[in-house]
């Protein structure tokens, strides 16, 4: 894959995050919790960690172990990651200065994110990561992704409205949260973190980088309500008939 589009800036009236592969990379501690859960409930963990990551617990425990798809269960279940499993999880490089920096421009922005909030409060404490005013969460929606609902609900806690949705940003890693933001009709921009490059792509965000150094903050602007412009760089180059370049 060729990361070599000239860089290029873009305005956003508010930012969506995804957590797990966005802000953060938690593969070997989920790894381990899912052996753990997959051991307890029955079903090979390898199953379920073939299509676990960027779905709901719930929805996954639906389909798996209907007996335990229930949020008390999820919640002390997601609950135990951080605590047993925190040093296992590391920062996406260059989430924390992108954040950072919007935090200071006072930017819109959230969470959207298939954990519940006792899995994210906990990352966040052991990471000491910035928490934004707002928070969308397994518990918040009646779907989860692949279903634009969470992301819907991201726009409206950044008081915006459903024709502001191309002028918010969704940043994400997995192929179900890319097909959420793009159903949201917001653009989107995948993480070539938790996937490969070929299954980013085919799930045809906007644009393509490695991780979020390829992202900064170039100005921030009161008009229209608050906007950001961002600088992305070293993103997969398009090919000359459009897709993008292997």
């Amino acid at each position: 894959m060729d990361y070599t589009a000239p860089p290029f800036e873009v305005t956003f009236k508010g930012l969506l995050f995804d957590m797990d592969g966005t802000i953060i990379d938690s593969t070997a501690a989920v790894v381990k919790h899912w052996h753990t859960v997959g051991n307890e409930i029955g079903v090979d963990p390898e199953v379920i960690l073939q299509t676990s990551h960027g779905r709901r617990s719930i929805d996954m425990l639906k389909v798996l172990s209907p007996d335990k798809a229930n949020w008390e269960y999820v919640r002390h279940m997601e609950s135990l990651l951080p605590k047993l499993h925190g040093a296992d999880a590391v920062e996406i490089p260059g989430a924390r200065a992108l954040l950072d920096s919007l935090i200071a421009a006072k930017a819109r922005w959230t969470i959207v994110t298939s954990g519940t909030v006792p899995l994210v409060e906990g990352w966040m404490d052991v990471l000491k990561l910035p928490r934004p005013e707002h928070l969308v969460t397994a518990e918040s929606v009646a779907n989860g992704k692949p279903d634009p609902a969470c992301y819907d609900l991201g726009r409206e806690k950044l008081g915006l409205t459903p024709a502001d949705s191309p002028q918010v940003l969704v940043l994400e890693d997995s192929p179900a949260g890319i097909r959420a933001g793009r159903a949201a009709g917001c653009k989107v921009l995948g993480l070539v973190t938790s996937h490969t490059a070929e299954q980013v792509q085919a799930a045809e965000p906007d644009w393509i980088v490695r991780d979020l150094r390829s992202v900064s903050l170039v100005r921030a602007s009161e008009e229209h309500g608050g906007t950001v412009t961002l600088r992305i760089s070293g993103a997969l180059a398009p090919s000359p008939n459009g897709a993008a370049q292997e």
